[in-house]
């Protein structure tokens, strides 16, 4: 599984940025793959409110933000951490925030799910330096709207007051107790899911079909990944075209060989789709071969008609 904890504050190793690493370590303890992001350090542009998101489904600023997007839908949990500047996010994070319209977009524009949506989890860790009752109500509300756009459940706001100069957090209380048991909680529920390996020849078409119908199934009980004994560039157009109808936003996915698939991801079980003697199998895992046609190259009623035999599979894979 995958973490993404989000470091809003400008100070590089201030208080925000204990909070974020001390929940980041304790997902890798657990077993979970992380990644901390360091947001001023990115070139993030504010959004220029163009309106392309909402006409095209796509953000047309080129910057860092295209990988973000990327690194926000591979997580399984979403952390975002910040300290209180009047009552919201700091400048650098709100950046980002605002530039999440394109998700969001997806999502209620053009009706969009992306495969993880109904699973994921967003939390909020932060700091403030006053005791004002009120402190975390601005950006608890800010929250609550970025991690929908996100795609994430939120989880709340872990926040503490009176906390400004460098280091306080560790002398608090229970900061970094509060911060490791609900990373505990929050990744101990996901690292329990069974974890499903498709693979096939370029992780372009049928092993991307399977594991968001898997994902987006059952994404609390399965842990699905992909991967292509031969990968290519991009996920093949017409599988985006057809996954669409059916409402499941394949954007941001990007194919992968089965060694990377597997670099932090033992798999309980690996479906093969069908790619003969390039697919590998793991000694002491599950295999099971679909041998189910390449729709690569093939006219968009064939690819129709691979996407409903490979959910109905997926479905009585996880079902029955």
């Amino acid at each position: 599984m995958f973490v993404l904890g989000l470091q809003g504050s400008p100070r590089k190793k201030g208080n925000t940025s204990a909070l974020i690493s001390t929940f980041l370590d304790q997902a890798e303890k657990l077993g979970a793959d992380t990644k901390y992001l360091d947001v001023p350090g990115k070139k993030i542009s504010p959004c220029l409110g163009c309106g392309t998101c909402e006409k095209k489904g796509f953000c047309p600023v080129k910057d860092d933000m295209q990988e973000i997007y990327f690194q926000i839908w591979r997580a399984d949990i979403i952390v975002m951490g910040t300290p209180v500047f009047f009552y919201g996010p700091t400048a650098q994070l709100k950046a980002l925030i605002d530039r999440s319209q394109a998700l969001w977009a997806r999502r209620y524009l053009h009706k969009l799910m992306d495969p993880l949506r109904k699973w994921r989890k967003g939390l909020v860790l932060s700091a403030g330096a006053t005791k004002g009752e009120n402190l975390f109500e601005g950006i608890s509300l800010t929250a609550n709207y970025f991690f929908d756009a996100l795609g994430a459940n939120f989880e709340g706001v872990l926040g503490y007051r009176e906390v400004e100069g460098g280091g306080e957090i560790n002398n608090h209380p229970t900061a970094i107790d509060d911060v490791k048991k609900k990373a505990g909680v929050m990744v101990s529920e996901l690292m329990k899911r069974k974890r499903l390996l498709f693979i096939c020849t370029e992780n372009a078409c049928r092993s991307q079909m399977a594991s968001a119908f898997a994902q987006h199934m059952a994404g609390d009980i399965i842990e699905a990944a992909s991967g292509g004994s031969a990968p290519v560039g991009e996920v093949n157009p017409v599988v985006v075209e057809v996954m669409a109808e059916k409402g499941i936003d394949m954007a941001y996915r990007r194919p992968k060989s089965i060694k990377k698939a597997v670099t932090r991801f033992r798999p309980d079980m690996i479906i093969s789709m069908g790619c003969g003697d390039g697919c590998p199998f793991l000694p002491g895992v599950l295999n099971e071969e679909w041998g189910m046609e390449d729709p690569a190259g093939k006219p968009v009623e064939f690819v129709r008609r691979i996407r409903d035999e490979i959910e109905q599979r997926v479905r009585e894979l996880i079902f029955t």
